[in-house]
This record gives structure tokens, sequence and C-alpha cells, in this order.
């Protein structure tokens, strides 16, 4: 488990074209708020025949909020960029010069067997040259992991890849619509991906690999208005948390107040978790009721829960209500 709350700071990461040319004054003027992270996108949501001037606009978009910083102060969300090869990487961080300083990391979408070297690689070289750190977020949505026959294989081989640059890798990520894609399944406002056994299955091997090791964040939510999309959202959150992830991917800025809600810590778990880290080491029980005597806190089995709980809270906040 990361005991480091870098790795739970994403949090909502709002994806965003890479052609949006209003991106830097919303960023600049806190337009998406002060609590968020941002992902630009140059994959799926741009037309392959678009891509170079979709670079272009997202060189001149960081390079715009890189120059307002130094006049002005603002919330700098952490920003990612979404690519679709390894040479992008290399591209992007040679064309953004000074103004790179600013990006946290790469989003790295397809993440696979064949291509998981060659993007660590890349990553690796970026931070030999760059004078702070670049993170990764490797995706996990293709085809190859939908073979139950290979899944585990190739999953740990993954895991094994990502060993070498584990304090780079930020956050293991899920590709839920992609998943869904192959499938041919679209879910409804009122229905959570967990419902969706043959990818609840996958999302679960992924939390299962890499859960012990890695924060893995929550699949795409792709509502944002009409009737029931706060409501829906908040229940797959829910799932969401109860399957092991933290964060999520967010469309709308709508989402990103939801999703920072939800995740904050209610109170009597936050006590408790503060409780259970303090044990008296020199008792003779490591168990007893908790402080509001509601239910069991044990310290043999419950210290990985509360040192992760100490972590969401100083991401996320307390909750003052007991709703979870």
């Amino acid at each position: 488990m990361k005991n480091n709350i870098l790795y739970y700071s994403v949090g909502a990461l709002l994806y965003c074209p890479a052609y949006k040319k209003s991106i830097a004054d919303a960023v600049i003027h806190e337009e998406f708020g002060t609590k968020y992270s941002l992902a630009l996108c140059l994959e799926d949501t741009v037309n392959d025949r678009f891509v170079e001037e979709a670079e272009q606009i997202l060189i001149r978009s960081i390079q715009k909020i890189h120059n307002a910083r130094k006049n002005s102060e603002f919330y700098l969300p952490q920003i990612f960029i979404r690519v679709r090869c390894p040479q992008q990487i290399t591209k992007l961080t040679a064309a953004l010069g000074e103004s790179a300083e600013i990006i946290m990391g790469f989003n790295i979408p397809k993440f696979s067997v064949e291509n998981a070297n060659e993007y660590i690689q890349v990553i690796i070289k970026a931070n030999e040259s760059a004078n702070k750190k670049i993170y990764m977020m490797p995706i996990y949505e293709n085809l190859s992991i939908v073979n139950i026959q290979k899944r585990a294989e190739i999953l740990y081989r993954l895991k094994d890849s990502l060993a070498a640059v584990e304090e780079l890798v930020l956050g293991i990520r899920v590709g839920g619509n992609d998943l869904c894609h192959l499938f041919g399944f679209r879910r409804h406002s009122d229905e959570s991906i967990h419902r969706i056994k043959p990818v609840a299955n996958i999302f679960s091997d992924i939390v299962t690999v890499y859960g012990m090791d890695y924060v893995v964040s929550g699949p795409v939510w792709e509502y944002y208005s009409g009737e029931n999309w706060e409501k829906g959202l908040l229940a797959e959150i829910q799932d969401d948390k109860l399957c092991g992830f933290t964060g999520k991917t967010v469309i709308h800025p709508k989402q990103i107040a939801v999703v920072n809600s939800a995740y904050q810590v209610p109170q009597s778990d936050w006590e408790d978790a503060k409780a259970i880290l303090n044990w008296n080491q020199d008792s003779n029980a490591y168990v007893s009721g908790n402080l509001a005597k509601e239910r069991m806190d044990e310290f043999k089995t419950h210290a990985n829960w509360a040192r992760q709980t100490l972590l969401l809270a100083e991401a996320f906040g307390v909750k003052q209500s007991e709703t979870r």
C-alpha cells in the first residue's frame, strides 16, 4: 500500500480533449474550482487526422498556464497528458521546454505487455533530464486482459515490469468504457459498472494484483446531466470504494464536487483509524469496541485500513455526517 498522500491526491481527474483552446483560461480563472486534477487527452478524444494540431494547441495551453503562474496566483491542478505512443512523451517533453515543469506526468492508454517496456524506458529517460519527477499512470483497458486464461499472467507480468519505476507510478487506472466497448455494453445512469460482471471481474483481478502496492482509480462515469446522474454517480462511487478503488475519472466539471464529497472520510472512520494506529502496544488486548461502542476495532486486522483512511482524510477531508 502506498503510504504517501501523493498517491491519493489525484482524486477527481477531469478529462479534457487537448484541442480545447479554452482550457488554459479555465485553469487560470479557476473555473473548475480548486480541488481537481486535469488530463489533457491526445488519444481517443482526438480524430486521427488532427493529432498534430491537437499537440500544438496543448503545447500553447501549457505554456500559457506556465507563463500566467509567473505573474499571478491561482490553483494549479496536477496536469497529466494522455498520449498515444511512447514517442509522443519524448516529443512533447522537448517541445514544452521550461513549461514542462508544470506537468505532473503522463497517462498511458491501453498499457500492455507489447508496449510496457518502451513506455517505461521513455519515462525513465524523461526523468533523467527533468528537474522534477515525471510520473506515469498506466491504463488497463485493452483486449488482452479480457482473456480469462491469460489475464493473471499478463497482469503479473505488467506488475513485474512496473517494479523498476514503482515510485513513479502515481496510480493504476482502468478503462471502464473501453472494456465495456469490447463487449458492446453501456450502462444507464441508474446502473453501476460493477453490476456488469464480465467487466467487474476484470476490475476485481486488477485490484487483486495491484491493490496492495498501488492506488487503483475508479472508472469514468459518463453522465453529467439529466435524471439520476448525480445519484447514479454516488452509487457507483460507493461500489468503487467497496471494491478497492480510490478517486475517479470525470468528464465534466459538475462531477468534481460530487467525487470530492464522496471521498471525504466519515467522522467515525477517522476517529477509529486514529485510535487503531495509536493503540497501546503494551496492552494485553489487541481488540476492543470502538470509541462509539458500535463496532469492533482490531489492531492487527484493521491497521492497513486505518493508514489508508487517514491518508484519504488528509487528501479529501473529514465529513461530519455519518453518511458513507
